[in-house]
């Protein structure tokens, strides 16, 4: 009995002794197998080249790129931004009939195309579109956007002409006045008016030069060079101090009123030069022995500069021109006065450059109330104790007179 247990055990013993080696071999089979079928797989091939999305990824331009069942594979944030993408397809048939076209042929192709911005609305977008096959699978389209080249070129090619038309009329004129001149030498009587005309000429033509110039220079970027506190009181003095003569010769008073004694910040002369140019308007367009009154309130954070005149006024039909270059509202008027058209558009890119804006409040027969907007800086500048002095003995008046300031009467 004992022989049969002992055989019998070992035999169980025997039997675990295989089922293990058994188990070691397979699972060893197992994993040759599966390392074998692994190596044996080939690896997804990547959806772009990476050189490809590196480049993507450094492009300024809106930059999408499509599989050969035009679905939308990758697509950079101006893509979407400019509508060019929307709902990851191309939005525009336009540029589907581009991708067709180079699918077909595989040549490149590369317009310029205005295109709504948005589903809705009228705003458009000037877009210079390339498309191009890259790869078997894929077409690359690049879209840059050209609406602000085309918007600035739009207006130089306008402002050269505009400038062609102003200068040829006074340059005109003085030949036409030099040749009457040559021919009325033995008349001095004649001489002397055409002479004078002449002068008058010249002077305009001065002007419109100048008032090119200093629009050319405003519209450059950066055109405050120097930016500094700059007191109000002595920006509305020296611009009324250089339209005092121009107003005597019609009568028309000069007053000022108001917070003088605020401060902005900004180019002292370039201030000068704005409400110069509101003075000389009003005084252009106003009737003999009136007002013209500058007044200056502190609103908020804002100066505000205001030239109102008893003046023809502006209708409504033509005051959102009145900013636009070389625009008169009474051409007649301007040549009498010699005036040029830009003495607004000059004003309104003063005030932009200072952060602030021109506006303006006008009904024919009752005049114009134009006002310029400039961030104030800091507290109210202070004042000379003898100017102080001075501005108590004037009296005060009525035309531009703020609610809570005195008005200075400036003899003209």
């Amino acid at each position: 009995m004992e022989a049969e247990s002992l055989i019998e055990g070992a035999t169980v013993l025997l039997a675990g002794v295989v089922g293990v080696v058994v188990g070691v071999i397979a699972a060893i089979a197992f994993r040759v197998s599966e390392r074998q079928q692994r190596a044996a797989r080939p690896e997804p091939a990547p959806e772009l080249d990476e050189g490809l999305v590196r480049v993507l990824a450094v492009l300024r331009s809106a930059a999408v790129v499509l599989d050969d069942e035009g679905e939308v594979v990758r697509a950079s944030p101006p893509a979407y931004a400019l509508g060019v993408v929307r709902g990851d397809v191309i939005a525009h048939a336009a540029i589907r009939d581009m991708i067709d076209d180079v699918r077909k042929d595989g040549v490149i192709r590369d317009e310029e195309l205005e295109l709504p911005r948005g589903p809705v609305g009228r705003g458009t977008v000037m877009l210079q579109v390339r498309v191009a096959q890259v790869g078997p699978r894929n077409v690359l389209v690049l879209a840059e956007d050209r609406t602000e080249a085309r918007r600035v070129e739009a207006i130089r090619r306008d402002f050269v002409v505009n400038v062609s038309h102003e200068l040829k009329t006074p340059v005109g004129a003085l030949a036409l006045l030099a040749e009457t001149v040559q021919d009325a030498a033995d008349d001095p009587v004649a001489v002397r008016r055409f002479a004078a005309r002449m002068q008058s000429e010249a002077t305009r033509l001065s002007a419109l030069v100048q008032e090119i110039i200093e629009l050319s220079r405003l519209q450059v970027a950066g055109a405050l060079q120097e930016v500094t506190v700059v007191p109000v009181r002595g920006v509305v003095e020296e611009a009324v101090d250089r339209a005092r003569t121009t107003a005597q010769g019609k009568g028309i008073t000069l007053t000022t009123g108001g917070e003088l004694d605020a401060a902005v910040y900004g180019d002292h002369n370039l201030l000068v030069t704005a409400v110069r140019n509101l003075l000389d308007n009003a005084v252009a367009y106003s009737g003999e022995n009136t007002r013209v009154g500058v007044g200056v309130t502190r609103s908020g954070d804002l100066v505000e500069i205001a030239v109102v005149d008893q003046g023809i006024g502006i209708a409504a039909d033509e005051q959102a021109r009145v900013f636009e270059r070389f625009y008169r509202v009474d051409p007649a008027r301007s040549r009498d006065t010699g005036g040029t058209g830009l003495g607004l558009s000059i004003v309104k890119h003063v005030a932009a450059d200072h952060g602030g804006e021109v506006t303006m409040w006008s009904e024919p027969g009752r005049g114009s109330t134009f006002t310029l907007r400039i961030p104030a800086a800091g507290e109210t500048a202070p004042a000379d104790a003898d100017q102080r002095g001075q501005d108590d003995e004037r009296q005060p008046v009525e035309a531009a007179a703020p609610d809570d300031g005195q008005d200075e009467e400036v003899d003209a």
